[in-house]
C-alpha cells in the first residue's frame, strides 16, 4: 500500500509539465526567478491603469517570489506620430503606477511604440529613442549584465526602414558586432538569456487569416537578420533562451537547442480582450545554474 501510494505520488510529479525531472530528484532550486512583462501599452483608457495594477499585484504574489522583471518594450500605448503632450501624459501615468504598485527591480528594452517618429517634431532633441531612454534611465539602447550566474543581453531590435517611414526588426552592423563581442567574451559555461522586443524567430505569421498557398513575412514582425543571428548563436551553445513580445501571442519554439518564447502581452489585444487565443498575461521563468530553465505563461 505504501509503495503504491509512493508510486502514485511520483506519477503525479512526472506529469507536472514544467519541472525537469532531474531537478525534482536532486532537490535543486533555481538561482533566479524572472518575470517577463511585455506590451503593456499603458494609457488612461479601457481601465488600463487599474488592470495593469492588478497585473503587478498578481505578479508580486507569486510564490516563490519574483527576483527580477524583464520589460520587453511597448511600455506606453503609442508614441508613433503623437504630440509631446500626449507622450508626456502616458509616461507620467506609467511611472506613477509602477512607483506606487511595484517594488521589484526591472530592466527594459525598447519597443516600436516607445520610439517617437512624429515628423513635425523631428527637430526636437528628444526625437527618436532618446525620450524613452531618458524615461527608463537607459544610457544605451542595448546592454548586458550578469546576475546569479546568468548573462542577460537586452537588444535594440527596432529601427527605421530605409525610407524612414516605418520600422523593421534588425540589429544593424554596429550592434551585431557588439553582440558578437559580448558572446565571444562570455565564459562558455555561463548560460545566456537574450531579450528583444521584435522576435528574432517566430512562426506566428503562419496563422494569419485568409492565406492561400503563400505567406508574407513583414520586416516589422520578425528580425530581418534572423539567419545571421541564428548562425552566431550556433557558435555559442551557452545561449539558452530568447524572450520577445510585439506579436501579442503566446509562442514557444526551439531551434538549434535555443528556445524562443514570445510571452503574449500584458495588454492582451491592447486592453480590449484576448489577442486571438492569447489572454492578457506575463511569463515566469525559473533559471537554474546549469543553464536549464522552466517557464510558464500566467493569465493574471
Amino acid at each position: 500500500m505504501e509503495r503504491r501510494s509512493a508510486l502514485k505520488g511520483l506519477g503525479s510529479i512526472l506529469l507536472a509539465p514544467a519541472i525537469p525531472f532531474n531537478k525534482i530528484l536532486s532537490g535543486e532550486k533555481p538561482v533566479l526567478r524572472v518575470a517577463h512583462l511585455t506590451d503593456i501599452h499603458l494609457k488612461d483608457k479601457f481601465e488600463a491603469p487599474s488592470r495593469f495594477t492588478k497585473c503587478l499585484h498578481h505578479l508580486q504574489q507569486q510564490s516563490p517570489q519574483i527576483d527580477l522583471v524583464l520589460n520587453g518594450g511597448d511600455v506606453v500605448f503609442d508614441m508613433n506620430k503623437e504630440n509631446i503632450g500626449t507622450i508626456s501624459d502616458q509616461w507620467k501615468l506609467y511611472r506613477s503606477v509602477w512607483a506606487n504598485e511595484c517594488k521589484l527591480p526591472v530592466s527594459y528594452c525598447l519597443g516600436n511604440h516607445d520610439i517617437w517618429w512624429n515628423e513635425d517634431d523631428k527637430a526636437q532633441a528628444l526625437y527618436g529613442k532618446k525620450y524613452s531612454m531618458d524615461q527608463l534611465g537607459l544610457s544605451t539602447p542595448y546592454y548586458s549584465f550578469i546576475k546569479s550566474g546568468w548573462k542577460f543581453i537586452l537588444l535594440d531590435s527596432v529601427h527605421l526602414d530605409i525610407d524612414n517611414t516605418w520600422y523593421i526588426g534588425k540589429l544593424g552592423d554596429e550592434q551585431f558586432a557588439w553582440l558578437e563581442n559580448e558572446l565571444k567574451n562570455t565564459n562558455p559555461a555561463m548560460p545566456v538569456l537574450v531579450m528583444t522586443h521584435i522576435p528574432i524567430l517566430t512562426a506566428t505569421n503562419l496563422i494569419e487569416d485568409n492565406i492561400v498557398n503563400r505567406w508574407t513575412m513583414y520586416g516589422g514582425d520578425m528580425h530581418t537578420d534572423v539567419s545571421k543571428i541564428i548562425n552566431l548563436f550556433y557558435k555559442h551553445p551557452n545561449v539558452k533562451l530568447c524572450l520577445s513580445g510585439h506579436i501579442h501571442l503566446r509562442e514557444k519554439l526551439i531551434y538549434n537547442n535555443v528556445t524562443y518564447i514570445c510571452n503574449g502581452a500584458v495588454s492582451g489585444a491592447w486592453w480590449e480582450g484576448n489577442r486571438r487565443e492569447t489572454a492578457p498575461g506575463y511569463g515566469v521563468i525559473d533559471l537554474y545554474a546549469d543553464g536549464s530553465f522552466k517557464e510558464d505563461y500566467i493569465n493574471y
